[in-house]
This record gives structure tokens, sequence and C-alpha cells, in this order.
């Protein structure tokens, strides 16, 4: 028998809790707003503090005999075709550890692609897995990275066999996707599992106008950001389990080891009901917004000094393997600035956030939350920068290096680097030196340094003049960068 995706179970323990007017002597201690200062409730609204309660003892009775959040997951699960589907309030940076913890073994070796978000190097430098950098697919023209291909992968597997899986990025916060059934294969072949970060594809499952998605792919464990593409709240993931190469409840071991005891059920809300809308409603909804993109990307092609990249520029031999139009990814190199420079004027001019910049380009990421007003008003922004383009130029140029000059020797395990006794010493004097940190430009998140990387003079250039330009570091000790971390030498 079929589930019933009308039903939410979350939500409507909620309401059941609430019709019930429960009283609870437990956290949280606002206790249903009462306690709560004044001025927060105007600003954020008693529904969010209405909806705060404990997971068990709460939602649930305390043995969780009303099975909600299980039934919540199965619904998930089943929606999108997997065979388990586990929820976390601690963002896709949680779900990711969990599952590189629940493949790989410390000391134990994993196949990385080198494009990989922050949180997995964190992953790596908690577990003391050891990483085999696969390298992405390199356009050298416009400077960046796509997913590493099935090639890539099976070389990788060939070098180091005893690896015990792979990890790969897709699609990337630019919407280019890996090739993920032919790399499953790759993976398969070996009995090896695979992990996709598809952070950035919650909205894939429901339409067929769009990529492939990890689980129809063949990918083992699949880690998604309800937050980012869907309509969930900030923080909310879910991963995704299928096949007999993971065990399950291996999996939720690894999560129930990283994760808080107190969840949020705001979240868990947020994730239940954007399932019952996709199910329900996404097909059209996507339809739309598929629709939306394509017009919004044809007007924004008509702005003197703009080129939005589409699949022609993405996809095709040594590039990506598909493409997701949403994020509209504008390269704004004939304006004469950076995408540091537009972001703040954008921000400052038009209150108006974009999503992705970077020393040429901005990005705007549309949803199906977006309709013809969302758009206009960007698309007036948009011709507004334009216009005022001239004001912007004599910008801080940065120094991008290419492709070769960008990776660097792994010289120490992330994590013995990272853990080792470490000095501070200036840009200047840090070639050759092995870092111990992260040094992530952000958005998009992706480290350009890693702990355990023998620092190099293209890359500090790259970093100092990106910071004088506009980039932003935010993990890195000094986010100036008049010093960086390293290990101390004896």
């Amino acid at each position: 028998m079929g589930l019933n995706h009308d039903e939410a179970p979350v939500l409507d323990a909620l309401a059941r809790y609430h019709d019930a007017d429960q009283l609870g002597f437990t956290p949280p201690g606002h206790k249903q707003a009462r306690g709560a200062d004044p001025r927060a409730r105007a600003v954020l609204g008693d529904a969010v503090f209405f909806g705060d309660v404990l997971a068990n003892g709460g939602l649930d009775d305390r043995m969780a005999r009303g099975r909600v959040l299980e039934r919540a997951e199965a619904l998930m699960a089943d929606a999108v075709h997997a065979e388990h589907t586990f929820f976390s309030t601690c963002g896709s940076s949680l779900s990711v550890k969990a599952a590189m913890l629940a493949v790989a073994c410390p000391g134990h070796r994993l196949l990385v692609g080198r494009d990989a978000h922050k949180s997995v190097i964190a992953g790596l430098i908690l577990s003391g897995v050891e990483p085999v950098w696969v390298e992405p697919q390199w356009d050298s023209d416009r400077h960046l990275a796509h997913p590493p291909s099935p090639d890539a992968y099976e070389r990788a597997f060939q070098e180091y066999p005893d690896a015990d899986g792979a990890l790969v990025t897709s699609p990337t916060p630019y919407g280019a996707a890996a090739d993920l059934s032919a790399i499953a294969a790759v993976c398969h072949r070996r009995g090896k599992p695979l992990i996709v970060d598809e952070a950035w594809g919650a909205h894939l499952p429901f339409h067929d106008g769009l990529p492939s998605w990890a689980m129809d792919a063949g990918a083992d464990i699949c880690v998604t950001s309800i937050h980012k593409m869907g309509s969930g709240l900030e923080q909310g993931s879910v991963f995704h389990l299928q096949g007999e190469l993971i065990d399950a409840a291996e999996l939720a071991s690894r999560a129930d080891l990283l994760g808080t005891t107190s969840p949020n059920v705001l979240l868990y809300a947020g994730i239940d009901a954007w399932r019952r809308q996709m199910v329900q409603h996404g097909h059209g909804l996507i339809s739309r917004a598929l629709e939306l993109a394509a017009r919004t990307r044809e007007a924004i092609e008509k702005i003197d000094g703009f080129h939005v990249n589409d699949a022609a520029d993405f996809c095709g031999p040594h590039l990506a393997a598909d493409f997701d139009p949403l994020p509209v990814v504008m390269d704004i190199s004939e304006l004469r600035t950076t995408g540091y420079r537009a972001a703040d004027w954008l921000r400052d001019r038009h209150q108006l956030s974009v999503h992705l910049f970077d020393h040429r380009r901005i990005s705007a990421q549309l949803t199906h939350a977006d309709d013809e007003l969302t758009t206009a008003r960007l698309l007036t922004a948009l011709h507004d920068l334009a216009d005022n383009a001239p004001d912007l130029r004599k910008a801080p140029q940065v120094s991008v290096p290419s492709p070769c000059e960008l990776r660097m020797e792994q010289a120490l395990l992330p994590r013995d680097a990272y853990f080792a006794e470490h000095a501070k010493v200036p840009a200047a004097e840090a070639d050759g030196r092995i870092a111990a940190e992260m040094i992530t430009p952000y958005p998009p998140g992706i480290p350009a340094v890693l702990p355990g990387e023998r620092l190099t003079k293209p890359v500090l250039e790259y970093l100092t003049t990106g910071v004088a330009a506009g980039m932003f570091l935010p993990d890195a000790a000094d986010q100036h960068l008049k010093t960086i971390r390293v290990v101390a030498e004896s």
C-alpha cells in the first residue's frame, strides 16, 4: 500500500499539540512565547515560538510512540525514491560529515572531488580520513571548476584501489552537474559506495527538465539542503540512502554522534511541508520557475555588458555533464568591474542581494518562489548597474591562478596539520609553509587552502589580491590575511 502524501506528520502533530492545550514544564524556557521578550515577539511573531516545542515529550510522547519523525522521514524517502531518509536540523554540513563517517574509517582513504565544500574538509579533519583528491574539470577561460569526470574517478581508484568510496559534489552552486550514473558505475564495479553532496539539488527529483538526481542515478548516499533550492528553513537538511553497501543503522549512528539532542521542530516542519508541497504541486511549480528563468535569462543577456552562462558555456567535453538553469550566473567582465563591487552596489542601491560573486561574476538564484515581480525588480537593478558601471571601474583586480597553479601539494593529512602546533607568519613569508587552517572564499565556500597543503606564491597572491578586491574569508584566523596560520617548524 502506498503512503498518504496528503499527510504532514510533523505539522499535524504540532496542530494536535496546540488543539490539546498541552502545558509543558520542560524546555524551551520561553513556554510557548509567554516568556519571550516582547520585542522579539514583535519582530519574529508568536508563530515561531508556538512551533518551538520538544521533539519527544512535546511533539511526540516521551517514547516517540506516535512515530511522528519516523513517518515524516518515510514519506520523504517515498517521495524521492530512496530506501531510507534522515532529517537533520544542523544543515547539510552535518549530513555530509555523517555520510563520510559511515563510508570511510579513520586512517582509510576516500576519493573526494577537490571542488568540495568546506564542510567536507571539516569531515576529513574530524575523522582523520585521508583524502585522495580528484581534480575538477576546469574551464581555464572562465576560471571556473565543474564536477570531476567519471574517468577521473576511474583513474583515482586504479591508483588507490583500497579507497573506501568516493564523494562528488553535484550540482555545483553554479548549476553544473556531474555524470552521476557513470561515476556510480565506476564505484559499484568495485563494490564501493558513492556519496553525492547534492546540497543544491533539493528540487531535482521533482522535474524531468532538470539534471538527474542522485538516487535515480544510483548513488548510495545523497545529502540535500532543503533550505537552498526548496521551501525549508535555514539548516533544514536531509540525507538519503539506498542499496546494500552502507548499513542504515550505522549511518543513523554517525548522524546521532554529530547531531544535536535538541532538534528544532520548526526545521522538521519545514522539511515535512516541503515534501508534501513538492509531491502535490512540485512539477507545476518548477515548470513555472524554469519558464521564468528562461525569460529572465533572455532579458539579462540583452543588457549591455552582461553574459548569462548557459548549457553551451558549461556543458561539453571536459566540462559539466548537465546544467540547472535556475542559478542565473552572469559574467560581467565586460562591465570592467568585479562581482564583489557589483554585489555591494546592488545591495546598497537596490536592497538586492545576489547569491554568488567573484572576480568576474554575480549569480541570482531563482526558485519556485520567484515570480514576475521579483524578476522585474532584479532586471531593473541590473539595468541600473550597467548604466552606472563607469563609476564602479578601477576596482582592484584579482590575480587568478591557472588551474595547475591552484593545486598545491598535500604535505600532511588535513587532521594532522589542523591539530599540529602552529605559528602565524606574514602572508608574504608563507610561500613553502604548510597551512594549518582552511582559507575559504565565501560564497560559495570551496576552500582555496586546506590544512596540510604546502602554500605557494600563486595561491597566496590570489587570496591577498582577492581580499583587497572584496573577497570574504570567514574561516581564516586573520580575515584580512596579513598573517596565515601554518604548521610550526621545529
